[in-house]
C-alpha cells in the first residue's frame, strides 16, 4: 500500500490480514466471525430436496386449486425436509444443506432450463454451483420431466406475438435472451417483497389461523364464489399456518436431541432455550426480543420454500417492530445491547449463507456476485411524520457498520428532520467502503405513492424492498417483475432504420427513415420518438401477458395470510385482479439512460447544430466501430452530457422521461394496474449491452451501457452536485408515472477524509434529499485496490464492493462486472 493514498477502513483491515492481524471487530463479534469463516469465499451448493419435495406433492394434487395445492406443498415440504442447528447458532432454520453457501431450486420458475445447464453450473466461469452427478441424476429423473411444458417461461413463449418476441428472444424456444425489450418475469416467481413480520410476532401463526378459520365460518354456502375461489384460499392459508408451525417445532426435537448429546454446558444452555423458542414461536405471539428475532426469521425463511422471489424476501422495517420488545426486555433486564448485537449476528450469518441461484442466461447476467437483496430498512419516520430513529436503530447500524459479510444489505430512510447524530453515523459507515447502507428519501417516496391513492400515513411507513423498490406491505398488491427496456438499443434502431448492425438484415421493429435524408434535428428526434413508442408498447404487451398468466402458476398462501386485502378478499397476492384498497404500483425498466442522452445530445450538437461530423460520416464511423474514425469520436464525446447539471444535454432526458411517464399514464388502465418508468439496471447494463453496437456518445460496440440514472463512465466534471442536479433536472415531477432511479456514486477516499469530510458528505446527502431524489449509494474505494483484487483474488476474498443496489464480494463478481465497476468515475467534492 502506498504511504501517500488515503485508504478506507475496510482497506486497512485489508492489509491488517494480509499481515496475518485479525479483523479489529471479531472480539466483539466473535459468533458472527465463527460462523463466517466457514462459508465466506466458497463456492454455493446446489440443495435440491426443496425442488423435490415441492415436485412430488404438486404430482399428487393436480386439479385441486392452486393455492391449495401450493399449501399442501408447503406443509409436505415443512413435514418431510431435513432440518438443522447449525453449531454456534442462536437463530435456527435452514432451507438447505448445511455445507457453506447453499441455494434451492424452484423447478415451478425454471425447470425447463434444469436438464440444460445444471450439468455445467460447476464449470461455470463466473456464479459457479456445487452439484453433485448423483443429484443432476436425480433432478434429470424425478423433477425436470414433470414439469416440462408446464413453466411460466414456456407458457410466455407460447403467447408472445412474434413481433414482440424477436425483441426478447433469439431462439424460438426462449432460451436465449435479446436485450432489448426484455422480460424479467420467468426469472423468479414475483418481484421483491416484505412480509408484515408484525402479525407473526404479535399474533402468532395461531392468530393467523384463527383469522382464516373465522372468514371461512363466515362464507355463504350457496354463493358459488365464495366456495370455490375464496374457501380454497383460507383452507390454504390455515394448511400453511399449520406447516410454518411443524417446520419450527421439528426444530425444536432436533435441538432437544443435540442438548442431551452436548457435553459442554454452555452450549446446553444454548440448545434448550432454542428448543423453547421454536416450541412456542411462531406459533404464538412471541414474548421476547429473542422469540421475536427467532420468529421473524423462521417466517422469512419458510417464505423461500413458497418462492424465489426476486431480491428475495426484506426483512422490513427492523427497528420499528423489534422496538418495542426491545424496551420491554432492557425494562425488565433480561436484555443487553450486547445481547442484541449477538443476536442481529446470527440473524445476518443465516441470511448470508441462503444464495439466491440464478440458473436462467438471463437471471445470471442480471444478477452477477451472487446478488441478494434481503435489505433491512432503519430510520424514516412513524405513521406521524415524526423521526422514528431509536436505539434500535443505532445497534442495527453499528452491526452492519463492523460485520465483515454483504448479506443483509442496509437501507436507511433519509427525510428533512433526519437527526445530526444519525446521518453523521450513517456517513461514517458509508466511508467504511463496502457499499452500504444505500439511502432512499422520504421527500420522494411518501408524495409518490400519496400521488396513486395511498394514505399519508400509510405512506409514511414505507419499507425498503429489494434493490431500490419500495413497498407498503398491505396496501401494495403487484408482485409481477419489470420488462427491461434497453434504450441504447432505441436509439441504435433510429440510426439503422429498425436494425441493429448485430442482426444484420432483421427488421426489429419498424422503418423510420435513413436518417442521413433528416435535414433536422426535429425530424430525427421524431423517428427516434416513434422507434421509442414501438418499444414501449411491445414492452407494455409483455408485461401484460406476464400479469395475465402469473396467477395460473404461482400461488402465494404465506404471503397472503399476512396481506390485509389478502385475507380481507380471500384472494391470493398472485392474482391479476385489481384488490379494491390496493396500491398496484409497477414499472418497466429503462437500460442505458445516460448513454442515449449523451448519443442523443451529441447528434444534435454535432450534426444538426455545429455541423462538425455529417450523419452519414456519423453512420460509417459507427458502422466501422470508430476504427479509423477517432477524431469523428473525439469531436461526439466533446458534446455536452448528462450528469453534469448541463441544461442542454438534461432537457434532452427530460424529453425521454417525460414521453415515457406519458404513455404509462395513456395506456396503464388497459394494464389494470398503474405502470411507472424505472431505472435499476442491476447488473444488467452489462449484458444489455451486448446487442448494441458503436453509439454516437462514443461507446464501442457491444460495451457496457450505462447503469441506472448514474452518469456515462467518465463523463462527469462537475463532481457528486453535478449528477444529483442532472438527476432532478431530467425528470417530470408533475406526472409522478416514474418509480425509482438506481443511483451509483463513486468517491474517492480521500475527499471524505476526517471529519470534514464525514460533514462534506453529509451536506451532499442533505442536497440530495433537497432535490427529491428517490436513491443513492456510494462506493468509497481506491481504484488501486480494486485492480490488485482483480489481480490477487485469493488475498482479497474479503473485499466489499457496491454493485447495483446491493453489496458483492469483488472476487465473486465476473471480470465484466469488476471493469465496470473500476471504471466509474471516482470524484471528490
Amino acid at each position: 500500500m502506498s504511504c501517500c493514498t488515503c485508504y478506507t477502513p475496510q482497506e486497512e483491515v485489508l492489509q491488517a490480514l494480509k499481515e496475518g492481524r485479525d479483523n479489529p471487530n471479531k472480539a466483539a463479534h466473535h459468533r458472527l466471525f465463527t460462523i463466517a469463516e466457514r462459508f465466506v469465499g466458497k463456492t454455493p451448493y446446489i440443495d435440491i430436496e426443496r425442488g423435490i419435495l415441492f415436485t412430488r406433492s404438486m404430482k399428487e394434487t393436480e386439479g385441486q386449486p392452486l393455492v391449495l395445492r401450493w399449501a399442501k406443498a408447503l406443509r409436505y415440504i415443512a413435514e418431510n425436509i431435513t432440518v438443522y442447528v447449525d453449531d454456534d447458532q442462536l437463530i435456527v432454520g435452514r432451507c438447505g444443506t448445511d455445507k457453506c453457501r447453499y441455494g434451492i431450486l424452484y423447478p415451478e420458475l425454471d425447470g425447463d432450463f434444469f436438464a440444460k445447464v445444471l450439468s455445467d453450473v460447476a464449470s461455470r466461469p463466473d456464479l459457479a454451483w456445487r452439484i453433485s452427478e448423483e443429484e443432476i441424476e436425480q433432478v434429470s429423473r424425478e423433477i425436470s420431466p414433470y414439469w416440462e411444458g408446464k413453466t411460466l417461461h414456456e407458457d410466455i413463449v407460447r403467447v408472445l406475438p412474434p413481433e414482440v418476441k424477436r425483441l426478447t428472444y433469439n431462439d424460438e424456444a426462449g432460451r436465449n435472451p435479446r436485450f432489448i425489450a426484455m422480460e424479467s418475469g420467468t426469472q423468479r416467481g414475483g418481484t421483491t417483497w416484505c412480509l408484515d413480520y408484525d402479525k407473526v410476532l404479535n399474533l402468532g401463526m395461531e392468530g393467523i389461523r384463527k383469522m382464516a378459520e373465522e372468514k371461512l365460518a363466515a362464507l355463504d354456502p350457496n354463493n358459488p364464489v365464495h366456495q370455490e375461489e375464496k374457501r380454497p384460499f383460507y383452507e390454504a392459508v390455515i394448511i400453511t399456518a399449520d406447516a410454518l408451525v411443524h417446520w419450527a417445532r421439528r426444530h425444536a426435537v432436533l435441538a432437544r436431541q443435540k442438548a442431551a448429546e452436548e457435553k459442554d454446558p454452555v452450549r446446553r444452555a444454548e440448545l434448550l432455550q432454542i428448543a423453547e423458542h421454536c416450541e412456542w414461536v411462531p406459533e404464538h405471539p412471541a414474548r421476547t426480543f429473542r422469540e421475536a428475532m427467532q420468529s421473524q426469521w423462521l417466517a422469512q425463511a419458510f417464505s423461500r420454500f413458497e418462492h424465489r422471489t426476486g431480491g428475495l424476501i426484506t426483512n422490513g422495517r427492523m427497528d420499528q417492530y423489534l422496538y418495542p420488545f426491545y424496551c420491554r426486555d432492557k425494562a425488565a433486564g433480561i436484555l443487553t445491547d450486547e445481547d442484541v448485537m449477538e443476536l442481529l449476528d446470527c440473524l445476518w450469518v443465516n441470511i448470508g449463507q441462503f444464495i439466491d441461484i440464478s440458473i436462467t442466461p438471463v437471471a445470471s447476467a442480471m444478477q452477477g456476485g451472487y446478488a441478494a437483496w434481503e435489505t433491512v430498512c432503519i430510520g424514516g419516520q412513524d405513521r406521524m411524520g415524526h423521526d422514528a430513529t431509536n436505539e434500535l436503530t443505532y445497534l442495527i447500524l453499528q452491526s452492519r457498520k463492523e460485520s465483515p459479510l454483504v448479506h443483509p444489505d442496509l437501507a436507511v430512510r433519509i427525510h428533512p428532520r433526519t437527526p445530526e447524530r444519525f446521518l453523521h453515523e450513517v456517513a461514517e459507515t458509508i466511508k467504511i467502503g463496502q457499499g452500504f447502507p444505500k439511502l432512499t428519501n422520504d421527500e420522494e417516496i411518501v408524495s409518490h405513492f400519496m400521488s396513486r391513492g395511498a394514505s399519508r400515513a400509510d405512506s409514511l411507513d414505507y419499507t425498503h424492498s429489494g434493490c431500490t423498490e419500495i413497498r407498503i406491505p398491505n396496501l401494495d398488491m403487484n408482485t409481477t417483475p419489470p420488462v427491461h427496456l434497453n434504450l441504447a438499443a432505441v436509439m441504435e434502431l433510429t440510426l439503422f432504420n429498425g436494425h441493429l448492425l448485430k442482426y444484420k438484415d432483421e427488421l426489429l421493429t419498424l422503418e423510420t427513415g435513413d436518417p442521413a435524408s433528416f435535414t433536422t434535428w426535429e425530424e430525427f428526434f421524431s423517428a427516434f420518438r416513434t422507434q421509442l413508442t414501438y418499444c414501449l408498447k411491445s414492452t407494455f404487451r409483455i408485461q401484460y401477458h406476464m400479469h395475465k398468466l402469473r396467477g395460473k402458476h404461482f400461488a402465494s398462501p404465506l404471503a397472503s395470510s399476512l396481506h390485509d386485502l389478502c385475507m380481507k378478499y380471500g384472494v391470493d397476492l398472485q392474482t391479476s385482479e385489481h384488490i379494491p384498497g390496493s396500491v398496484d404500483s409497477c414499472f418497466f425498466d429503462c437500460f442505458g439512460y445516460a448513454t442515449t442522452v449523451d448519443s442523443l445530445s451529441a447528434v444534435k450538437k454535432q450534426v444538426y447544430e455545429e455541423k462538425s461530423i455529417s450523419m452519414p460520416l456519423l453512420l460509417e464511423a459507427l458502422r466501422a466501430n470508430f476504427q479509423g474514425y477517432e477524431a469523428v469520436r473525439q469531436i461526439l464525446m466533446s458534446s455536452p452530457t448528462y450528469g453534469n447539471n448541463d441544461p442542454y444535454a438534461d432537457a434532452i432526458g427530460l424529453d425521454i422521461d417525460t414521453l415515457a411517464q406519458t404513455f404509462c399514464i395513456e395506456h396503464e388502465k388497459e394494464l389494470g394496474y398503474d405502470m411507472g418508468l424505472r431505472m435499476v439496471t442491476v447488473t444488467g447494463n452489462i449484458s444489455h449491452g451486448t446487442d448494441v453496437s458503436a453509439l454516437p456518445n462514443g461507446r464501442l460496440a457491444f460495451t457496457p451501457v450505462s447503469d441506472g440514472s448514474s452518469a456515462s463512465h467518465g463523463v462527469e466534471t462537475k463532481g457528486p452536485t453535478g449528477i444529483l442536479f442532472s438527476n432532478h433536472y431530467t425528470k417530470n415531477f408533475g406526472l409522478s408515472h416514474y418509480a425509482s432511479r438506481l443511483l451509483n456514486i463513486k468517491l474517492s477516499p480521500s475527499c471524505v477524509k476526517g471529519e470534514k469530510g464525514t460533514r462534506d458528505l453529509m451536506s451532499l446527502i442533505r442536497t440530495w434529499c433537497d432535490l427529491r431524489l428517490w436513491h443513492v449509494q456510494f462506493n468509497i474505494i481506491n481504484r488501486e485496490t480494486l485492480i490488485n483484487a482483480q489481480n490477487n483474488p485469493d488475498e482479497y476474498r474479503n473485499l466489499i464492493v457496491r454493485v447495483a443496489g446491493y453489496s458483492a464480494y469483488f472476487t465473486d463478481l465476473s471480470k465484466a462486472i469488476q471493469n465496470d465497476i473500476i471504471s466509474r468515475t471516482e470524484l471528490s467534492m
